[in-house]
């Protein structure tokens, strides 16, 4: 199945870099466009990410280096990109580091609920060098290089039940991951999680066989999920992080020279992605509001609530994280 989905794309790999060979005698270097790979269609940050990332790296590399972008799970679903960049089949990924977890046993520490008040301090705390250098140790363990992350600010909760108060969220039966410590958070909160498919989501609201979902607001609006739900509660629990990740082995194989291409380009990229991010959740909350659902900013003692509440989520997390990276991100 793998042979089948990347031949496509060696195919047109191969054919640009027979047509920029063939485009001048003059030059004698071959080039071909290396393949990057997402699971999220064109209209999103992640897009916004991956196509700034391709464009700075042909431009500061005078047209070197040519990345195209296949979005959309082209080149296979989030799993899929992870093991295709492991083997070396997809030099670049850019994905939510949600599915990584299961690679990546310390890319855990960013379910760790309630941590950040606000998106700049999480972008102050990702790209701090010394947690993000660690952070790189963490995915060359694995066989990745991460270049860095952009994000789409945080997950919110969306409800057909006004959240006042810390005991409101009890017994909302609410779609979420299928992930053990967002599970566990929304448990510690009284509330009934349920993973559910994400293609079943608006239905199951419709239907009213769930009560409430969690996504970041771009994801809420693109798939019209407000429109079966009363409130938005700004819960802001775990941030929606984008990485920019590259195949190790590529990676180890690029000169010096073009490796700090990437990383400058990444560096452009990211800044860009995250100017981009809040302009587009400040159009779709307008776009809520104007649709009569109504936006809750929990007040500073639910909040607390929360945090309190999350503890045993970080005991959870503790234990299968490194430790001076689990201090560095959450400050305990």
């Amino acid at each position: 199945m793998k042979y089948r989905r990347l031949t496509g794309v060696m195919v047109s790999v191969a054919f640009l870099g027979l047509l920029t060979g063939c485009a001048g005698k003059e030059s004698t270097e071959q080039r071909y466009a290396y393949p990057l790979g997402t699971a999220s269609p064109e209209d999103t940050v992640t897009q916004i990410y991956a196509e700034k990332f391709a464009e700075e790296a042909d431009r500061l590399s005078d047209g070197r280096i040519k990345i195209t972008v296949y979005p959309n799970s082209v080149l296979g679903g989030d799993r899929e990109l992870l093991e295709g960049c492991y083997d070396g089949d997809i030099p670049f990924v850019v994905q939510n580091t949600a599915p990584q977890v299961n690679f990546i046993d310390d890319t855990a520490i960013f379910d760790a609920p309630c941590v950040f008040d606000d998106i700049e301090e999480l972008r102050d705390k990702v790209d701090q060098p010394e947690f993000l250098s660690r952070m790189q140790e963490s995915y060359r363990d694995a066989g990745y290089e991460l270049l860095g992350y952009a994000d789409q600010g945080f997950r919110v909760m969306s409800s057909n039940k006004e959240v006042s108060s810390f005991s409101d969220f009890k017994g909302q039966k609410i779609r979420t991951m299928e992930d053990p410590y967002q599970l566990s958070f929304w448990k510690k909160l009284k509330a009934n999680p349920t993973p559910m498919s994400f293609s079943e989501v608006y239905i199951g609201l419709q239907q009213h066989t769930i009560d409430a979902q969690e996504n970041p607001y771009e994801v809420i609006v693109s798939n019209r999920l407000y429109e079966q739900q009363d409130y938005i509660i700004e819960t802001n629990h775990v941030p929606h992080l984008i990485s920019l990740i590259v195949s190790e082995d590529f990676y180890k194989k690029l000169s010096e020279e073009d490796q700090k291409i990437l990383r400058e380009a990444e560096e452009i990229a990211k800044e860009y992605a995250r100017e981009k991010s809040d302009e587009r959740i400040s159009e779709k909350i307008r776009e809520i509001e104007e649709s009569g659902t109504k936006i809750i900013t929990p007040d500073e003692e639910t909040r607390e609530q929360m945090k309190e509440a999350s503890t045993p989520v970080y005991d959870q997390i503790e234990k299968v994280t490194d430790p001076e990276l689990f201090h560095l991100y959450t400050g305990r």
